[in-house]
């Protein structure tokens, strides 16, 4: 679209909140939205409402009218949604490289050699997985 900023189509800290209600609950009214996002986030029913207004039109839900409320629905699962996020992160923090994000969590000991150990573990198990799925 014209004048749109390239990646205006993130999700906002709060526009992930709302998101994670919608994955955990399910097809969700404003309401039981509203009511399951934690304490801290005490939001006016009309904030709720506007968010999910944007999401609709970012097209990250759907809604459909039921009786005389919207009741909305995730579009993206939460995985496709999480690495959507981590390439736009790789790209933009590391030129595109996931080894970098890699050896940046390294070095700032976020990943340490147990860590390493169990994610090789758990690549493996990933990939038997998808060969047998291919099968």
């Amino acid at each position: 679209m014209p004048g749109r900023k390239k990646g205006s189509n993130r999700l906002t800290p709060l526009e992930l909140k709302i998101m994670q209600v919608l994955w955990r609950e399910g097809p969700s009214n404003v309401q039981l939205v509203q009511q399951n996002l934690l304490p801290a986030d005490e939001l006016a029913y009309n904030t709720v409402q506007t968010m999910l207004n944007v999401l609709h039109r970012k097209g990250r839900v759907r809604r459909a009218l039921k009786g005389r409320a919207y009741v909305y629905r995730a579009v993206a699962s939460r995985e496709t949604v999480l690495g959507q996020a981590v390439r736009d992160l790789i790209d933009r923090m590391f030129g595109g490289s996931s080894e970098e994000l890699v050896m940046s969590l390294i070095k700032s000991r976020q990943v340490d050699a147990k860590k390493i150990a169990e994610l090789g573990r758990r690549l493996a198990a990933e990939e038997r997985s998808a060969s047998d799925e291919r099968r």
